[in-house]
């Protein structure tokens, strides 16, 4: 929803009012929302994913012969390792994908026309628990953005360059999205809040 609304909404709930009184000194705020979500953000690690256990030499890593096979493709083949390398997966640059979309992306901020529909390259770590993807939540499942990426993305003048049809067939895209089911996925640290301690 737009940044006013949230705010707005979260001022309602007597909750939210006191921990933003109790943590920032102020009610809901767009700045104290930005650094609350922030702050949680920064608790979600995620590690001892397969792929890391593979790293270390580990045969006994947890992936299917599926997701070893779609490993392969990720980083030779279908080189998806351009955009989100290894360790955190992602090169935190910007990119226009090909996606059907109005938005202006990346330009708002630099005013670029090169960087019109250009959004960050997120993270794949986890990637099985963060559906729905791309920036506007228009592909519900894996399957579907490996094949937004295996037919070149939607035609669009500032695609960028390695947005190329990659020619995988539809066992190579099953194996593939076994690797990015399997593979990134790893003991993430815990979304509750802490234990509230007696005084």
């Amino acid at each position: 929803m737009p940044l006013t609304q949230a705010v707005a909404r979260l001022n309602t709930i007597e909750g939210y009012r006191a921990q933003f009184r109790r943590i920032y000194n102020t009610g809901a705020t767009a700045e104290g929302l930005a650094k609350a979500i922030a702050a949680y953000e920064r608790t979600l690690l995620s590690g001892d994913a397969p792929f890391d256990r593979y790293q270390i030499g580990d045969d006994n890593n947890g992936m299917s012969i599926e997701a070893m096979r779609g490993m392969r493709l990720y980083f030779f083949k279908a080189n998806c390792k351009e955009c989100h390398p290894p360790p955190n997966f992602t090169n935190d640059q910007f990119h226009n994908i090909g996606l059907a979309t109005r938005d202006r992306g990346r330009s708002i901020i630099t005013g670029e026309i090169k960087d019109t529909a250009a959004f960050k390259t997120p993270s794949l770590r986890d990637i099985k628990l963060s559906a729905p993807y791309m920036h506007d939540g228009s592909m519900v499942t894996l399957e579907e953005v490996v094949a937004h990426y295996n037919k070149g993305g939607t035609p669009h003048p500032q695609l960028d360059v390695d947005m190329v049809p990659l020619q995988l067939t539809a066992d190579e895209q099953a194996d593939l999205v076994a690797f990015l089911r399997e593979g990134l996925s790893g003991h993430t640290s815990p979304s509750t809040s802490p234990p509230v301690l007696p005084d």
